[in-house]
């Protein structure tokens, strides 16, 4: 049996939220920007108000690992919200 063919719409569609400490709004935008440079994804937010301070990315084509590695490379705390 052969297994599934995956859809490549599928694999874009990936939505990441993660727990970070960003905390300010200069941070906020250091973090946004330097992940459009690097990778391909369609919407960062970090939600400053929040407890958790959320960062949510929308059509993220990369792996949550590599994510969470890329942000705790520009000096926040990063992992995947549960």
């Amino acid at each position: 049996m052969l297994a599934p063919s995956i859809n490549q719409s599928t694999l874009f569609a990936m939505i990441g939220i993660f727990k970070t400490n960003i905390a300010t709004p200069e941070d906020k935008q250091h973090v946004i920007h330097a992940i459009h440079r690097n990778f391909e994804v369609g919407h960062c937010h970090v939600d400053l108000e929040d407890c958790d301070k959320v960062l949510r990315i929308t059509e993220m084509k990369v792996e949550e690992n590599a994510m969470i590695s890329f942000v705790q490379q520009q000096g926040f705390n990063c992992e995947v919200l549960d």
